[in-house]
């Protein structure tokens, strides 16, 4: 689906957010940013005024009724956090009207989610999505599998609307969980990552803002070298490092406090803990 067809298609509906923090925020804020959707287009809903400042000052609807979100929204995100999934739909009352819920809320699966809202909105489709909040600069980074109701149209169109914001790849329901791990939680990961570096720097007399400028870039360049070239990051690493060279110096003392060995174990308990949630919606 290219850009036109997908501005025509969000241009001829609405886009509503139940749940409206952060993730929310950065993909109403990447599509408007790409004139893909009209302020007044867009709606979104939160139980208190905190999360709501931001839909309000850039001239979209907000509310506090997620009922209002359903009535007039034909693809609505449910952006909640996964313990608050029940009370957020016990609000939207029965609507025979087809709607396309885009799920971005950990460990809960499409049958589960079909199974609650087919009670509410039996001809509601589903499309599971783990985004990230780069997007917000149109650097995302997206999964998405779709539901057993979804239809082709559904799919296309998610994929169309989350890859004008970034990376958007398919993947089977089962990879969800880690592959959000290393896409919606690696950014977290990838701050500490540039932060120490940063830190590095100024421990060695580098002034604070030119180490974070440095790392950040440097981090930047690193991926675009495994993306543009794509050879495997541990060969490009070894092209770096020189015999007796401060580089493997470096890495040596990386190898010592076991970086790879941590990150691992931060995607694993990402991951374990994103099925722990959906589990107690």
């Amino acid at each position: 689906m290219d850009q036109a067809t997908l501005k025509d298609h969000l241009q001829r509906g609405k886009l509503g957010f139940i749940g409206a923090g952060k993730m929310a925020q950065a993909i109403a804020h990447g599509l408007l940013n790409k004139d893909l959707v009209s302020p007044g287009d867009v709606y979104a809903s939160a139980p208190s005024d905190n999360n709501l400042k931001f839909w309000r000052d850039k001239k979209m609807n907000a509310t506090h009724s997620n009922d209002e979100i359903v009535k007039n929204c034909d693809i609505i995100y449910l952006a909640v956090k996964p313990q608050y999934l029940s009370d957020a739909l016990s609000k939207i009352s029965f609507s025979k009207e087809q709607r396309l819920f885009v799920s971005i809320i950990a460990g809960v699966t499409t049958n589960s989610l079909e199974e609650i809202l087919g009670s509410l909105v039996p001809s509601s489709r589903v499309v599971r999505v783990m985004p990230n909040t780069p997007m917000l600069v149109g650097s995302g980074c997206s999964v998405f599998c779709a539901g057993s109701s979804s239809t082709k149209q559904d799919t296309l169109l998610v994929k169309a609307m989350l890859s004008e914001l970034g990376l958007c790849i398919e993947v089977k329901e089962s990879l969800i969980g880690p592959a959000g791990a290393i896409s919606g939680c690696g950014p977290a990961f990838m701050y500490l990552l540039i932060e120490g570096l940063a830190d590095g720097g100024v421990k060695m007399g580098v002034p604070r803002d030119v180490a974070q400028l440095l790392a950040a870039q440097t981090m930047v360049g690193a991926a675009q070298m495994v993306l543009q070239t794509g050879r495997h990051p541990g060969q490009l690493k070894d092209e770096v490092c020189s015999p007796g060279g401060s580089t493997i110096a470096g890495v040596n003392a990386l190898e010592d406090r076991a970086v790879r060995s941590a990150m691992m174990a931060a995607v694993e308990a990402a991951t374990l803990r994103s099925a722990e949630l959906g589990k107690k919606k």
